[in-house]
């Protein structure tokens, strides 16, 4: 076996640059089998995990993109299969970037739209924020027991360098076209009148999320209860069941079975597409999707990198290092 590939990806990883090595000499998903059936019939699990967008570091094994790039490639797939016969979206997320979350919604819909097949999203621990948004492009919502989801609403993230820079003595120059070129930045307080124009844009992304939400529970919530919910607090299964924001508490299996009468099928495998077929072999066995090479600590325990933007995502505290 060649051995440069292998020696020039740690060399390029060490230097810094991203790059993606095919060890296995094959760069493509392929189908693999998680409940067997002796039905023709398929049910693909595609998995929502993570932070939503492209907020964190790949590492040189990682044969896929972002959350987005994984989820549209596996739709793109299913649609081709005439023998997929419906989808569950597997939710384990905190949520994300607005854009992100938004066009995974987009997409999902655009499955469904496409295939006419059903769409089941199953909640794993935390399905929040933009977990939610993105869970209300489907059918029919399923939480485990123990899931967390709610947080409906938007969070803008703005880190202030401001105090800590002067105390070592740094102090940046700003040169700028306009009174609010540089608004948001992190080297100074946010003046009312940023603070204003902030909270414009948050209402706004706040309505599309509650548009969404609409959307999907037209018939069970109305458009008051729906804001009276979605006040940025998290929400249990049972809660949200309670509450109508779910249709349903369970686990896989309960998922499955609802999907296939939504299907009108008595059976069927229950499939997944991956890159690692050796490693997904049950419903629970871990994917290594992302395997960074060297340990790499971030600031913050959530985010593994901090920017300012918009959100639907559950934030509820960061810690540093």
């Amino acid at each position: 076996m060649k051995r440069w590939p292998i020696v020039m990806g740690l060399m390029l990883a060490a230097a810094g640059c991203t790059v993606r090595l095919d060890f296995l000499g094959e760069d493509r998903m392929r189908e693999v089998v998680l409940l067997k059936s002796p039905a023709k019939e398929k049910i693909l699990v595609v998995d929502v995990e993570g932070t939503i967008g492209a907020l964190g570091q790949q590492g040189i094994l990682d044969r896929e993109g972002d959350v987005l790039s994984r989820v549209y490639a596996r739709l793109q797939r299913a649609a081709e299969d005439k023998s997929v016969r419906g989808l569950i979206l597997r939710l384990d997320t905190p949520g994300g970037d607005v854009t992100t979350s938004d066009i995974l919604y987009r997409e999902v819909r655009r499955f469904k739209e496409k295939t006419g097949r059903p769409v089941v999203a199953l909640m794993m621990g935390v399905a929040a924020s933009g977990g939610y948004y993105v869970a209300s492009a489907c059918d029919l919502i399923i939480a485990h027991p123990s899931t967390i989801t709610g947080s409906i609403g938007v969070i803008a993230v703005y880190p202030d360098m401001e105090g800590l820079l002067s105390k070592v003595g740094v102090k940046m120059q700003i040169i700028k076209s306009g009174d609010l070129k540089d608004a948001g930045s992190p080297f100074r307080d946010l003046d009312e009148r940023e603070q204003r124009l902030f909270q414009e844009i948050i209402d706004d992304f706040y309505e599309r999320f509650l548009e969404i939400i609409r959307e999907s529970r037209k018939d069970r919530l109305s458009p008051d209860e729906i804001r009276d919910l979605a006040d940025g607090r998290v929400y249990t299964a049972a809660q949200a069941l309670e509450l109508k924001l779910i249709d349903g508490i369970g686990y896989f299996d309960e998922a499955l079975g609802r999907l296939l009468k939504m299907a009108k099928i008595p059976d069927a495998q229950v499939v997944a597409y991956t890159y690692y077929p050796k490693k997904q072999s049950n419903l629970y066995a871990a994917k290594p999707e992302s395997m960074p090479l060297f340990e790499q600590k971030s600031i913050v325990d959530l985010l593994p990198t901090l920017r300012s933007g918009f959100y639907y995502l559950w934030l509820p505290k960061m810690k540093t290092d």
